[in-house]
C-alpha cells in the first residue's frame, strides 16, 4: 500500500469499511489499487471543480467538508454537502468526461483521497471485478439522489429538518445555515424557526 494512503490509516480503514459494507471489496482488492490513490489538499472556501472543467477526479473525504452546488441565475442551489467518510464529486462529468455544469467547493480545509479517471478505467482492465463494484456505486449514489428527491414531495420542511438533523448531527456546527436550508430546499427563515425550535427542545 502506498506511502501516502497509510499515513492515513483511520481514513483507510473508513474507506474500506464503506467499500466491503456497500460493494464487498475485501482489503487485496483495495491494496491493489491504493497505488492509484493520491491525498489532496485544499484550504476553507477553495473551488474543487467549477463549470467548464471536467471533473477528473473520484474524491472520497478524509477530513473536511465540502458542497457541490449549482447556479440558477443569481442564486445557489446546494445539491450535497459533504463530510469525512464521504464521496464527493461532478458524477455527470467524471463519468463522461464533458465539462462539469456545478461547483465543488470545500467548507472547511479538507484533504480527499483521490483517483483519476483515466487511472480508474486502468483498473477496469486490471481488474474486471472493479466493474461490478462501479456499477453498485453508481446504483446506490442515484438512489441516494432518487430518495432525497422524492423526499421533497412526501415530507414537509419541518420533517425533512428533523430527519437532516438526527442523521447528521455535527453538521449543524460546521456549515453555513443557508447551505444546509438550500440543501434541504427550506426558506431560510423557516430553516431559522426549526433551528430555533430544536434549541428549545434541549438539542445542540
Amino acid at each position: 500500500m502506498n506511502k501516502a494512503f497509510n499515513n492515513y490509516a483511520q481514513a483507510a480503514e473508513s474507506l474500506y469499511t464503506y467499500l466491503h459494507g456497500h460493494l464487498g471489496m475485501n482489503r487485496e482488492q483495495l491494496i491493489m489499487i491504493s497505488d492509484r490513490i493520491t491525498v489532496r489538499k485544499f484550504d476553507r472556501k477553495c473551488s474543487v471543480i467549477t463549470p467548464g472543467e471536467v471533473d477528473h477526479y473520484f474524491n472520497f473525504i478524509i477530513t473536511g467538508a465540502a458542497r457541490k452546488y449549482v447556479l440558477g441565475g443569481k442564486k445557489e442551489f446546494t445539491i450535497q454537502l459533504a463530510t469525512e467518510g464521504h464521496f464527493i464529486h461532478d458524477e455527470l462529468s467524471f463519468f463522461t468526461q464533458k465539462p462539469s455544469e456545478c461547483y465543488i467547493e470545500t467548507i472547511e480545509a479538507t484533504e480527499f483521497f483521490s483517483i483519476r479517471y483515466d487511472d480508474l478505467e486502468r483498473l477496469y482492465t486490471e481488474m474486471p471485478e472493479l466493474n461490478r463494484f462501479a456499477r453498485l456505486m453508481l446504483g446506490e449514489m442515484f438512489l441516494k439522489k432518487e430518495i432525497r428527491d422524492t423526499s421533497y414531495m412526501r415530507f414537509t420542511p419541518r420533517e425533512r429538518f428533523l430527519q437532516y438533523v438526527e442523521q447528521h448531527p455535527d453538521v449543524l456546527q460546521r456549515v453555513s445555515q443557508k447551505y444546509i436550508a438550500s440543501f434541504l430546499h427550506i426558506k431560510p427563515e423557516t430553516f431559522s424557526r426549526l433551528k430555533h425550535l430544536l434549541k428549545e427542545k434541549g438539542n445542540p
